[in-house]
C-alpha cells in the first residue's frame, strides 16, 4: 500500500473499525437511511420533471431544455468532492442538513419564481443536494455493515431508493402539475426532503452503528487524487465506469434501434421497464443470498454476461427476444452496483471512504454527460449495433481488470 493510503493511527483506525451491531438486530439506522435517500431523491427527481415541462409550456427551445437537465447531472461533478471531504469530516447528520437545504431552497425557489434562469439555479441547487446526500448516505450505510456479507445485504437494499425515489418523484410531479399547477408541485417537491431530517433521528450520530470514539488527532488533508495510486482502487473505477457507460449504451441506443425497426413507442417503453423491473428484481434476490457471494466473482460474472448479451441484442429478430435480452441485461448490470460499493468500501482507508465515493460520483456524472455526445457521433457512423458490438468487447476487456481487484 502506498503511503498515501496508509491506515489512520491505532486510536483512529480503532474507532473507525469498531465493529457494529449486526444488521438483524439494529435494522432501524438502515431502515432510516434508506428512507431519508427516498425522501432526498424524490424531491429532486420531482423537480427533474416538474422544470423542464415548465421550461416547454413557456415556449423555451428543446435545446434550452437540454441544457436545464444537464445541469442536474453537472453540478454535482462539480462539488461532488467537497460532500465526499464533508461526510469523511462530520460523519451523517451535518452533511445531510446541507443536502436537504439545498434540495429545498431549489424547490421552494422554483415555487416562488418559473423563470427559466431561476429554474437553472433550482436545478443546480437539487442536482447538488442530491448527490451530497446520497455520498453521504452511503459512506454511512457502508459503515453499518461489520462483514463483506452484511455490506452485500446494505448495498443491494439502498439501490432500491433511487428506483423508487424516481418513480415517487415523477409520478407526484405529474399528478400535482395536472392538479393545481406548477407553482403548487414546486412548493410540495421543495418540502418532501424535509422529512428526511426528521427520520434521520433514528440514526447515531456518527453515521455507524458503534457508539463514536474519541477523535484521533488530525493528519493533514491530503489530494483526493492520491487514492488513485492504489491499483485496486483504479481497476474498481475503470469496471465502475464500464459498466455504468453500458448502462447509458443501453438506454440510449435501444430507442434508436427499435425506431430503426419500426418499433411502437409502447415497445421501445415495455422494454426498458422490463429492464429496470429487473435491475430491482435482482437488489431484492441479493440479500437472500448475499452469504454465498463473493464481490469479485459476481463483477466478472456480470462482465462476461454484459460482454455476451451486447453481442447478440442487435441480432435479435423481434420484440421479445429483444425484451428477453433487457431483463438479462438488467439483472447483470443490476447486481454490480452493491458489488462496487462493498468493495469500494473495503480498499478504501476508512477515514477516506466519502472521498472515493465522490470519485466514483464524479466519474458517473461526467460519463452520463459526455458518453451519449459520443454515442450519438459514433451511432451515426457505425450504426446503432456497432454501439454495442463495440461496448461489449470493451467490458469483455474489462473483466480482466475485475479479476485483479
Amino acid at each position: 500500500m502506498p503511503p498515501e493510503l496508509d491506515p489512520a493511527p491505532p486510536v483512529a483506525a480503532a474507532a473507525l473499525h469498531a465493529p457494529p451491531r449486526p444488521l438483524t438486530a439494529n435494522p432501524r439506522p438502515l431502515v432510516a437511511i434508506i428512507l431519508g435517500q427516498i425522501c432526498l431523491h424524490a424531491g429532486m427527481a420531482g423537480v427533474r420533471v416538474a422544470a423542464p415541462l415548465q421550461a416547454l409550456s413557456a415556449g423555451y427551445s428543446a435545446w434550452a431544455v437540454g441544457v436545464l437537465l444537464a445541469l442536474f447531472a453537472a453540478a454535482p461533478v462539480v462539488f461532488a468532492m467537497k460532500a465526499g471531504r464533508l461526510s469523511d469530516k462530520y460523519g451523517y447528520h451535518r452533511p445531510l442538513r446541507l443536502a436537504v437545504g439545498l434540495c429545498a431552497a431549489g424547490g421552494l425557489l422554483a415555487c416562488f419564481s418559473q423563470a427559466y434562469a431561476v429554474l437553472c439555479v433550482a436545478a443546480v441547487l437539487c442536482g447538488t443536494g442530491a448527490n451530497t446526500g446520497m455520498i453521504t448516505i452511503q459512506r454511512s450505510a457502508g459503515r453499518l455493515a461489520g462483514t463483506a456479507t452484511e455490506r452485500i445485504k446494505v448495498f443491494s437494499w439502498l439501490g432500491l431508493a433511487p428506483a423508487i425515489a424516481n418513480m415517487t418523484g415523477a409520478i407526484l410531479a405529474g399528478v400535482l402539475i395536472d392538479g393545481l399547477g406548477y407553482r403548487a408541485a414546486f412548493g410540495v417537491l421543495g418540502v418532501l426532503p424535509l422529512a428526511a431530517l426528521a427520520i434521520a433521528r433514528q440514526v447515531p450520530k456518527d453515521g455507524a452503528a458503534a457508539p463514536a470514539a474519541p477523535a484521533a488527532p488530525r493528519a493533514p488533508r491530503r489530494a483526493a487524487w492520491d487514492l488513485l495510486h492504489s491499483a485496486p482502487l483504479r481497476r474498481l473505477m475503470l469496471v465502475n465506469w464500464l459498466l455504468s457507460a453500458s448502462w447509458d449504451v443501453h438506454s440510449f441506443v435501444l430507442p434508436v434501434l427499435g425506431h430503426a425497426r419500426g418499433m411502437s413507442a409502447s415497445a421501445i417503453g415495455t422494454i426498458l421497464g422490463l429492464f429496470a423491473l429487473a435491475v430491482a428484481a435482482v437488489r431484492l434476490a441479493l440479500p437472500m443470498i448475499a452469504h454465498r457471494l463473493q464481490e469479485r466473482q459476481v463483477l466478472v460474472g456480470a462482465m462476461l454476461a454484459t460482454a455476451a448479451l451486447f453481442a447478440v441484442y442487435p441480432l435479435m429478430p423481434n420484440d421479445w427476444l429483444m425484451a428477453v435480452c433487457a431483463v438479462l441485461l438488467g439483472m447483470s448490470l443490476g447486481s454490480v452496483q452493491p458489488m462496487i460499493m462493498s468493495t469500494l468500501h473495503h480498499i478504501t482507508p476508512p477515514e477516506r471512504h466519502g472521498e472515493a465515493i465522490a470519485l466514483r460520483s464524479m466519474a458517473i456524472n461526467a460519463s452520463s454527460a459526455a458518453m451519449p455526445l459520443l454515442f450519438g457521433v459514433l451511432g451515426a457512423a457505425l450504426g446503432a449495433g456497432a454501439l454495442f458490438w463495440a461496448m461489449g468487447l470493451a467490458v469483455a476487456a474489462g473483466s480482466f481488470a475485475a479479476r485483479r481487484v
